[in-house]
């Protein structure tokens, strides 16, 4: 956005001319937390933390559960000026491809995961390179025009991570309950009209996007959003909690052009613990 944009440029041009960033470390944080649109967040899954961050890990600054793309930038050790990147990597899912039938083919979710997300993950870590590159010349220019494909590739990252999170197999699918179950009933009257609400708002998604249930530290409640492409969900102001991803890739093998089909089917193996611990750590 153009918020982003002036604000990011403002910021590595005042930091550039006064020279304030001690280090490559220093810089790249910086450039994230602005290109990514959020804090520095853990990774969604203590799975993905080992090897995500470095020794200097800003795990400590993070915000469970947040599907902010600032949980993918690496810590950067600084070494005579320069940076050290920790690359992404694929994360493994939790249960076979076929897991998911019939709600979601085992194709699909090959083709999802192994082709999809692996290549966002590669090409994020190859961003994040050229990026790595242009500050250790201290080509404020280059680092900027990479902002876009930062966002794009690492919120690729981060919300598919998310969303093999927040989906289980049929044979363990529980309903949600407990404080969850009261925070949608709260907000929207009941479960079976959050996923009416959910499906529609989703389903609205013009082109390629995710529908988001997320929570708002600053109201304390729940609410409903969406975004574009693979921005992720804290541009919205919101702690996610569940994601569903609606680019045709997640669905069209199966449901062709039907996405509401897709949208009825996916609440057969939403993973409601790992949405209530979402919630949990969203409130701490």
């Amino acid at each position: 956005t153009g918020f982003v944009s002036n604000n990011f440029a403002c910021h590595f041009l005042h930091s550039y001319f006064f020279n304030m960033l001690s280090s490559a470390s220093t810089s790249m944080l910086s450039f994230a937390k602005l290109t990514l649109g959020g804090p520095v967040a853990s990774s969604v899954g203590s799975r993905f933390q080992r090897g995500f961050f470095s020794a200097h890990s800003v795990a400590s600054s993070s915000t469970h559960g947040s599907c902010s793309t600032g949980a993918l930038v690496r810590a950067f050790s600084s070494s005579g000026g320069g940076g050290v990147l920790v690359p992404a990597s694929l994360p493994d899912l939790p249960y076979d491809y076929s897991a998911l039938e019939p709600a979601i083919s085992a194709d699909i979710m090959k083709l999802h995961h192994s082709k999809h997300h692996q290549t966002y993950v590669t090409n994020f870590n190859a961003t994040m390179e050229k990026v790595l590159d242009a500050q250790a010349k201290g080509d404020t220019a280059a680092a900027i025009a990479l902002q876009g494909a930062v966002k794009f590739n690492g919120g690729g990252h981060v919300n598919h991570s998310i969303f093999w999170q927040n989906l289980c197999p049929v044979k363990d699918f529980t309903p949600p309950e407990g404080a969850l179950l009261s925070a949608i009933n709260d907000e929207f009257g009941s479960l079976d009209a959050f996923q009416t609400k959910f499906a529609a708002t989703a389903a609205g998604v013009q082109g390629s996007g995710w529908g988001w249930l997320g929570y708002d530290k600053a109201t304390g409640r729940l609410a409903i959003t969406t975004t574009a492409n693979q921005d992720p969900c804290v541009t919205t102001g919101l702690v996610p909690l569940l994601g569903v991803d609606v680019w045709e890739h997640a669905y069209y093998l199966q449901y062709k052009n039907v996405r509401p089909d897709y949208l009825k089917a996916v609440w057969d193996v939403v993973n409601w613990k790992d949405v209530a611990t979402k919630l949990e750590h969203a409130k701490a």
